[in-house]
C-alpha cells in the first residue's frame, strides 16, 4: 500500500510531524511519500498512486494552507482516503468532515494513523472511524524516518552575529503541556497532559540529523522544562556526545524562575537562546490569559539571563481585546529599557489574538459577550476591539513588518518604525532621536521567525 503525508507549514523546520509517523507506517510495510509543500512541489504522481493522503496540521496557518490544497488532492485522486492529523485537526473536526475529510486524529496521532492505514489497506475505506479523534495514550515512539524529506539545507538556519549561518535540525522531546493558559491551542487537545519522547529516541534522531549536516538543534517542545528530570539529562547527554553542537529550547517564564539553577546548565551545554511566551507586560492581561507569571517575573528573568550571559527571545501577543494604546506603547518602552529590541522578532509585535474552537478564553463572560459566531473557514471566533485605533494600529504594524521583511531591515530598524507608528496612532509626537542603529542582528536567531 502507498500513502502520502503532507506538511504545508511548520515554522521553517523539517517536519517532525512527517518523519515520526512515516517511521510507524514504514514498519508495517507501507510505502510512504513525505511532501513538505513549504519547500517542494506537490507530486501529482504520488497523490494519484496513494490509497491514503494525510495532512499534518500542527497550527492555524498550516491548517488553512492544507484546506486550500485539499481540493487539488481530491481532484487528482478522488478515491484516496483523506486524513487530517495534528493539533488543529480535532478542534476543527466538524468543518473538516464537511470538506470531505474522512479521518481526524488529534493528540498522540502516530498509533492511530498506523491503525487507520491498516484498515484502509484492508479495504475499510468508507467505514466509520474506529480510531479516537483525540488520543493521549503513552506511545512508544519510534526513530523518525527522515530519508524522504527535503534536505536540512532548505530549511531555516541560525544566523549568528558574525554573519555565519548554522544548519538547523529539529526534534521533539515532549508533547502537550502541564499548563492550561487560556489562549493556548494546545489546551483544547491535551488539557494539562504532556507526554515525553524517550531519551534514546531523541538522541538517535539528533544523531541522524547531525549526520545529515545539522550544526544546531531546535527542541520544539511547548515547554522544555515541563519535565525537568527528562530535559536536563537529555541536554547533558547531547553535550557530552556532541560538545560543539548548539541548541535552542522554549521554556515558560514560570519555569525559568522555578528552575533558575539550571540557567547555567543551559549555557554550559551550549544553549544559544531560550524562547519564552511572555505574551504581555500588563499584569491584568496576563491574569486574563492565565499565564501564571507577572511583569515583575518577566523582568526578573531578563535580569538573570543577562547575569548568566544567556539570550532570551520573548514572544508576545500584543493585540488582544484588553490592549490599550498606552499599553502597547508601554510594551515597546519595556523592550527598549530592557535592551531587548534585538531579541524580539518584529512579527511578535504584530500578532493579534486568535480564539479557536475549544479555547479557554470562552470561559470569560466578556469574551463570550463580544465574539461573533464561530467562523469555520477562518477557524476562529471573530472579534473587534472596542477602540478602533487599536485594530488600525495592528494592521499598520503588520504592514510595517511585511515591508521590512521585503527590504531586509534589521530588527532594530523595524522596531523604530513600529514605535513611530504607535506614537502617531496615539497622537503623540515623534520619539526622540535614538542611537545609531546596528547594521545587522547582535544576537543569534532563526532565519524564519516564529508565529502561528
Amino acid at each position: 500500500m502507498k500513502a502520502v503525508l503532507i506538511s504545508t507549514y511548520e515554522l521553517g523546520r523539517q517536519p517532525f510531524g512527517l518523519a515520526s509517523p512515516a517511521a510507524w507506517l514504514c514498519e508495517i510495510g507501507v510505502e510512504v511519500t513525505c511532501i513538505d509543500t513549504s519547500r517542494e512541489q506537490l507530486s501529482e504522481q504520488a497523490i494519484r498512486d496513494a490509497a491514503l493522503v494525510g495532512f499534518y496540521v500542527p497550527m492555524h496557518t498550516a491548517t488553512r494552507l492544507a484546506v486550500e490544497l485539499l481540493r487539488e488532492v481530491k481532484q487528482i485522486n478522488p478515491s484516496a482516503h483523506i486524513c487530517f492529523y495534528g493539533l488543529y485537526a480535532s478542534v476543527n473536526e466538524d468543518w473538516l468532515r464537511q470538506l470531505g475529510v474522512q479521518s481526524i486524529l488529534g493528540g498522540e496521532f502516530e498509533e492511530g494513523l498506523a491503525h487507520l492505514v491498516s484498515r484502509v489497506a484492508g479495504g475499510q475505506t468508507n467505514a466509520t472511524q474506529e480510531e479516537p479523534v483525540v488520543s493521549l495514550s503513552r506511545q512508544a515512539f519510534k526513530l523518525p524516518s527522515r530519508d524522504g524529506l527535503a534536505p536540512l539545507s532548505k530549511y531555516a538556519r541560525v544566523a549568528l552575529p558574525d554573519g555565519q549561518k548554522l544548519t538547523a535540525g529539529y526534534t521533539e522531546a515532549s508533547r502537550g503541556c502541564k499548563h492550561r493558559c487560556r489562549h493556548c491551542p494546545i489546551v483544547p487537545v491535551y488539557n494539562g497532559v504532556f507526554r515525553v519522547v524517550g531519551q534514546d529516541i531523541v538522541l538517535a534522531d539528533i544523531r541522524q540529523q547531525i549526520a545529515a549536516g545539522a550544526q544546531h538543534i531546535t527542541f520544539g517542545d511547548p515547554d522544555f522544562f515541563n519535565g525537568i528530570g527528562h530535559a536536563v539529562p537529555l541536554i547533558e547527554a547531547l553535550h557530552k556526545e556532541f560538545p560543539k553542537i548548539t541548541y535552542d529550547v522554549t521554556i515558560k517564564i514560570e519555569h525559568l524562575l522555578k528552575h533558575s539553577e539550571h540557567l547555567r546548565t543551559l549555557r554550559r551545554t551550549r544553549c544559544l537562546f531560550v524562547t519564552s511566551a511572555v505574551e504581555s507586560v500588563d499584569d491584568a492581561i496576563l491574569e486574563k490569559l492565565d499565564k501564571h507569571h507577572t511583569r515583575g517575573d518577566f523582568l526578573e528573568v531578563v535580569r538573570r539571563f543577562q547575569a548568566e550571559r544567556l539570550i532570551l527571545q520573548p514572544t508576545f501577543l500584543p493585540f488582544t481585546p484588553w490592549t490599550t494604546m498606552r499599553g502597547y506603547l508601554d510594551l515597546l518602552a519595556v523592550l527598549r529599557q530592557s535592551e531587548l529590541i534585538e531579541n524580539v522578532a518584529p512579527i511578535q509585535l504584530a500578532i493579534r489574538l486568535l480564539i479557536p474552537a475549544g479555547s479557554r478564553l470562552l470561559e470569560l463572560d466578556e469574551i463570550r459577550a463580544n465574539v461573533g459566531a464561530f467562523d469555520q473557514a477562518a477557524m476562529v471566533y471573530p472579534w473587534k476591539h472596542a477602540d478602533k485605533r487599536v485594530d488600525d494600529l495592528c494592521e499598520e504594524v503588520q504592514r510595517v513588518v511585511h515591508v521590512s521583511e521585503k527590504m531586509n531591515r534589521t530588527r532594530t530598524q523595524t522596531f523604530a518604525l513600529i514605535e513611530r507608528a504607535a506614537r502617531q496612532a496615539a497622537g503623540l509626537p515623534e520619539p526622540e532621536s535614538q542611537p545609531i542603529l546596528p547594521s545587522r542582528a547582535t544576537i543569534p536567531y532563526l532565519t524564519e521567525p516564529w508565529y502561528c
